[in-house]
């Protein structure tokens, strides 16, 4: 019998270690399914993080596209109105040149007047070659709030006078698109 346990004993540990190959090799199947399934889920979350980065990439390269244009936009309209300062600072020089020259007409000496006209154009000239022109507004024209100010209102003479401009207090201009000084008017009601 000992002969007989011996080769029982033999072949119960070929049979276990035959069971634990067979285990070892399911184990080691399983273990290639995790692994591949663990790559799966890196390459995964790697085409994730790729796909952010991208999104993140194009959003930043747009929101410095608009950046550049906008600066550039402001760059040149700020070469537009460079001067806007100085030519809002000779409006009351224009204003009192009109006054001027509304009186000189009065007057007898011609010569002043030609003389104080000349240089009213000049300057005029000086100013509309920097962007300068005038916001045309004159008696009869219809009331807009977006380009004149109203300084007041006035019963209206007749009806067709009623929500137009009477009379122009003080001449408007503009510079470029924009309106540097809003002709002041006295509106009909």
């Amino acid at each position: 019998m000992n002969k007989k346990n011996k080769a029982e004993e033999i072949l119960n540990e070929e049979i276990s270690k035959e069971q634990i190959n067979k285990n070892a090799e399911v184990i080691d199947g399983q273990e290639e399914v995790v692994s591949e399934e663990k790559t799966k889920s890196k390459e995964e979350r790697f085409e994730e993080d790729l796909i952010k980065e991208k999104d993140k990439f194009l959003r930043l390269f747009a929101e410095f596209e608009n950046y550049k244009k906008r600066t550039s936009k402001e760059r040149i309209d700020l070469f537009k109105t460079a001067g806007q300062e100085v030519i809002v600072a000779l409006l009351p020089v224009l204003d009192d040149f009109d006054r001027a020259l509304k009186e000189l007409v009065k007057s007898e000496d011609k010569e002043m007047f030609k003389g104080v006209e000349l240089i009213n154009g000049k300057l005029k000239e000086a100013l509309k070659s920097k962007g300068m022109e005038e916001v045309q507004a004159k008696q009869g024209d219809t009331f807009d709030a977006e380009i004149h100010d109203a300084i007041t209102q006035i019963p209206a003479p007749s009806k067709k006078l009623k929500g137009k401009i009477i009379d122009v207090v003080e001449k408007g201009y503009k510079l470029g698109d924009r309106i540097i000084r809003h002709p002041k008017v006295v509106v009909g009601n």
